[in-house]
């Protein structure tokens, strides 16, 4: 028998999936776990930690994007370039101001990959946008949707539907 049981082109075939992440009710950490599991492609079934079998992700509105508490006045990023006296500091708040929400988005993201070779060509498919407007239209398959939405569409399917008459 073989292994390669569901193990098709079809399985291993990228969709793009689109997030707003300015009406999303969710913060900051909550978004970017849903994307990081979207990227790793941990919601499908052929799913191994060692092959990249992710998905593209767009997120749109990233200039509105929600934090609990005083994390954008107090959380920092460091960075250093490995020589004495170079490190570098800036709040979340200044990264915001200098680089938009979407660097802070794809920061997040960032964290929450597994820190191995396929962290950098996971993360190059997810495309954050600050406004509304993306090039990637007719790529995307699926939007993710609110559970409020949802609840909202099976209600109005369900006011659609008549019972027919024999």
């Amino acid at each position: 028998m073989s292994q390669t049981i569901g193990r098709t082109r079809l399985a291993y075939a990228r969709s793009w999936h689109l997030i707003d992440v300015g009406s999303d009710t969710r913060p900051l950490g909550r978004i970017a776990s849903q994307i990081a599991l979207a990227l790793m492609g941990k919601h499908k079934p052929i799913f191994d930690p060692s092959t990249d079998c992710g998905d593209y992700v767009v997120a749109v509105g990233c200039h509105d994007l929600h934090t609990t508490g005083k994390k954008r006045f107090q959380k920092k990023y460091y960075r250093h370039n490995t020589r004495p006296g170079s490190l570098k500091e800036i709040t979340m708040d200044k990264m915001f101001e200098k680089w938009g929400g979407a660097e802070v988005l794809r920061k997040a993201v960032s964290g929450m990959l597994p820190k191995n070779r396929l962290r950098a060509p996971r993360l190059a498919r997810l495309k954050a946008f600050e406004g509304m407007a993306h090039p990637y239209l007719q790529n995307i398959l699926k939007v993710a949707e609110l559970p409020q939405v949802q609840e909202t569409l099976a209600e109005a399917k369900n006011e659609v539907q008549v019972p027919v008459e024999k």
